[in-house]
């Protein structure tokens, strides 16, 4: 058989096919198979020359929709904007992201498998984190945050996330409150007052959807 000259070619057919299915029918309700039968002509053994399992696909399209859709590229443009006021419009714009948050929403029930936990983590700290370390010396140097911990809340931020989310931490409406006022005030006591009243907002009405879908 011929090689494929193309494979990110093979590679983004599988993405895009993957992405329909996720959303229409749920990870957990979309196999391997469902994927093959949408590619019109591409065999299961192409699937898995590019990715060792379901897992590796999910992982994959989480990147590739996060750096289609970044917002630390569209905060880089707004000169306009100091370091903390760009870490806001990071997360704002973050959560605006409709089908990254339901594709998150469809991963939750599978966070439990330390593979996919581990893979999570990785992508935090591969692309998320340096981002936030970015703005914050930004912040440092333009004087919008004042913080020594720069390097260890930029490690964090992405970490927290997690730690929100109750099928990890099991947590009730009112204990899930609780950590957000704990998250605004540790924030706050480092230097960065990053969590106003506009995110607050955001994240206490976004969370009650993701713990429906546990």
């Amino acid at each position: 058989m011929a090689r494929n000259k193309y494979p990110e070619v093979t590679v983004e057919k599988i993405l895009e096919v993957a992405q329909r299915l996720f959303l229409e029918k749920g990870y957990d309700g979309t196999t391997i198979q469902d994927i093959v039968q949408e590619l019109g002509g591409l065999t299961k053994g192409a699937i898995y020359h590019h990715f060792k399992s379901k897992e590796d696909i999910m992982e994959a399209l989480s990147d590739k929709m996060f750096l289609e859709n970044n917002p630390f590229e569209e905060v880089k443009k707004r000169n306009d904007l100091n370091g903390l006021q760009k870490m806001k419009l990071a997360i704002l714009l973050n959560q605006s992201d409709k089908e990254r948050g339901e594709l998150s929403k469809q991963a939750i029930p599978i966070l439990k498998n330390p593979r996919i936990l581990a893979g999570m983590i990785e992508s935090n700290r591969r692309m998320l984190s340096p981002r936030w370390l970015e703005l914050m010396e930004e912040g440092n140097k333009d004087g919008s945050i004042q913080t020594k911990y720069a390097k260890e809340l930029s490690e964090l931020l992405p970490l927290l996330e997690m730690w929100m989310m109750p099928s990890i931490y099991p947590a009730s409406d009112s204990e899930i409150k609780h950590k957000f006022e704990f998250i605004k005030d540790m924030f706050s006591s480092m230097g960065v007052p990053l969590f106003d009243g506009e995110i607050m907002d955001l994240m206490e009405q976004s969370y009650p959807k993701i713990k429906d879908n546990e």
